[in-house]
C-alpha cells in the first residue's frame, strides 16, 4: 500500500467499473487512510478509527464490485454478507459475531495458501522423494550389503536413475498406494443463538487430539498422488501458529467487510416499538462496527479497525431511518449514480471482463469468431435502458439478460461450425429484441 496512491487505485478500479467517481474517490480514500494510519506514531495510532461507507443506489450499479475489486487490490481479507441473514440475539438465525469469525476464517486460508506458495518447491522435491519410495521402496540394508561397499554403491546408482525417470514423467500412469487422512468426526451443525453456529466445529477441534482422523490408503496414478502429497509436504512445512498470528493482524488491520442489504434491516419509520428483525439486529451491529473483541477458534479479534462497507437500494426507506446511533457509524454516504446508455456502452466493451468479452471467448472455444458492430452496442445498450425505464431498474444486471435473449440461438447452434465469423448488427438486435421488449408484459418475464 506505501506505493498505491488514491489516484492510482481509481485508476485500477476504472478497469473494472464503469461511472461512480464519487464512490471511487470514498473508498480509495479510505483503503489509503489504512496504510496512513500505520505510520503515525504508536499512542495516536488506535484512536484514528475507519471512516465506514454508506453506498447508495440501485441494483447493478457497481456496488459489491467496488468493494470486491477494493479488497482484491489491497490483498486484504474481505468478506460480503446480507444483512438480511442476521437475527437478534436470543432467536433463532445467525448472529453478528459471525461476521468477525467467518473473516478471520478466510484470512487463516489466505495466509496459509499464501506460505504454502512460499515453499512449493521444497514440497515439490519432498513429494517426488515420497513418489520414488512408494514406487520403489527401499530396501533395508542387510548384513551382506553393509559388508559389500560396491552393492551399495550399486543401489544407489539405480535409485538414482529410477529418480531421473520418475522426474521425466515416465512413470506418470503407474499406480501408487497414499495414505490420505480422513477426518473421523461427523459433521456436526447446530442453530441457535450466541454463535451456536461454530459449536460444531469447536467440538470437532477439541476431539481431534482424543480421536484422531484415521488415514486410509487409496489407489491412485503417480500424477494425481503428486499433487496429494505436494499438498501434505507444503502443509507440513509452513508454521501454522505463525499463520494465525499473521492471519490475526490482517483481519484487524486490514479487514473489510461489505455488508449488503443493509436496508433490509432498516423500518420505514412507521412502526412501533422494537422490530426484531430490524432494529435489533442494528443494535447488535453497533458493538461490532463501533469496536469490540469477538471470541473466535483462533482466539480473541478486536473490531476496532476493520473498515465496513454497507450498501443498499433504499427503495422504501433512506438512510436517516436507522436508529442514530448507526448512523453515526457510517459518516459517509455516496450517492450512486444510475447508469445511462453511454455508461452500458462501455460496460460492454471497455472493462478487462466486459461482457462482450466474455462472450466472444465463449465462441472461441468451438472455433467461431462473434464480431458485434458498434450499431449493434450502441442498439443493445438502449435497450437495457428502456427496459430498465419501463420494468425494474436492475442496472447493468440488465444486459445479461438483454445478451443472453440475443444469442441464445446462437449458442444452442454453434457446435460443428468451427471456422466461422457471426456478425451482430444493429438490424440482428432489433429483429430479435424489438417485438420482445415493446410487449411489457413479455420483457416483464424474460428481459
Amino acid at each position: 500500500m506505501q506505493n498505491i496512491t488514491p489516484k492510482q487505485i481509481v485508476r485500477e478500479l476504472n478497469k473494472y467499473i464503469v461511472g461512480q467517481d464519487k464512490a471511487k474517490r470514498a473508498v480509495a480514500i479510505a483503503l489509503r487512510n489504512r496504510w496512513r494510519r500505520q505510520q503515525v506514531p504508536e499512542d495516536m495510532r488506535d484512536e484514528i478509527v475507519p471512516n465506514n461507507i454508506v453506498l447508495i443506489g440501485p441494483t447493478g450499479v457497481g456496488k459489491t464490485e467496488i468493494s470486491r475489486r477494493l479488497a482484491n487490490l489491497a490483498n486484504a481479507p474481505f468478506l460480503k454478507i446480507e444483512a438480511s441473514k442476521f437475527t437478534e440475539v436470543g432467536y433463532v438465525g445467525r448472529d453478528v459475531e459471525s461476521i468477525i469469525r467467518d473473516l478471520t476464517d478466510i484470512a487463516v486460508n489466505q495466509v496459509r495458501s499464501a506460505m504454502e506458495e512460499e515453499v512449493t518447491e521444497r514440497a515439490i522435491e519432498l513429494a517426488q522423494l515420497r513418489l520414488l519410495d512408494l514406487l520403489f521402496p527401499p530396501a533395508t540394508l542387510s548384513a551382506e550389503r553393509k559388508k559389500n561397499q560396491e552393492a551399495e554403491e550399486r543401489y544407489e546408482r539405480n535409485r538414482e536413475r529410477l529418480k531421473k525417470k520418475l522426474d521425466k514423467g515416465d512413470f506418470e500412469e503407474k499406480i501408487v498406494d497414499v495414505e490420505i487422512s480422513e477426518d473421523s468426526m461427523p459433521a456436526l451443525q447446530i442453530f441457535g443463538p450466541l454463535g451456536m453456529e461454530d459449536l460444531g466445529t469447536n467440538i470437532k477441534d477439541m476431539l481431534s487430539s482424543v480421536m484422531p482422523g484415521s488415514k486410509k490408503k487409496r489407489k491412485l496414478s503417480v500424477s494425481e498422488a503428486r499433487e496429494i502429497l505436494i499438498e501434505q509436504e507444503a502443509y507440513n512445512l509452513i508454521d501454522h501458529d505463525e499463520v494465525i498470528r499473521i492471519a490475526k493482524e490482517q483481519v484487524e488491520e486490514n479487514g473489510i467487510v461489505f455488508l449488503d442489504e443493509i436496508d433490509k434491516i432498516v423500518g420505514e419509520g412507521s412502526s412501533n416499538g422494537p422490530d426484531v428483525s430490524r432494529e435489533g439486529v442494528q443494535r447488535d451491529l453497533l458493538p461490532i462496527i463501533e469496536g469490540s473483541n469477538v471470541q473466535t477458534k483462533y482466539g480473541v479479534i478486536r473490531s476496532d479497525h476493520i473498515l465496513f462497507i454497507s450498501a443498499g437500494a433504499f427503495h422504501v426507506s433512506t438512510p436517516s431511518d436507522m436508529i442514530p446511533e448507526l448512523q453515526g457509524r457510517f459518516p459517509i454516504r455516496v450517492e450512486m449514480d444510475k447508469l445511462t446508455t453511454s455508461d452500458f456502452v462501455k460496460i460492454l466493451t471497455h472493462p478487462k471482463s466486459a461482457l462482450i468479452k466474455q462472450y466472444k471467448a465463449l465462441m472461441e472455444t468451438e472455433g467461431v469468431s462473434l464480431e458485434f458492430d458498434k450499431s449493434a452496442i450502441r442498439s443493445i445498450a438502449k435497450y437495457a435502458t428502456d427496459v430498465n425505464k419501463k420494468t425494474e431498474n436492475i442496472g447493468a444486471r440488465r444486459l445479461h439478460t438483454i445478451m443472453t435473449t440475443l444469442l441464445d440461438e446462437y449458442m444452442f447452434d454453434v457446435t460443428g461450425r468451427e471456422g466461422e465469423t457471426i456478425t451482430i448488427t444493429k438490424a440482428t438486435v432489433d429483429e430479435r429484441l424489438a417485438d420482445i421488449a415493446e410487449d411489457q408484459d413479455l420483457s416483464r418475464y424474460i428481459l
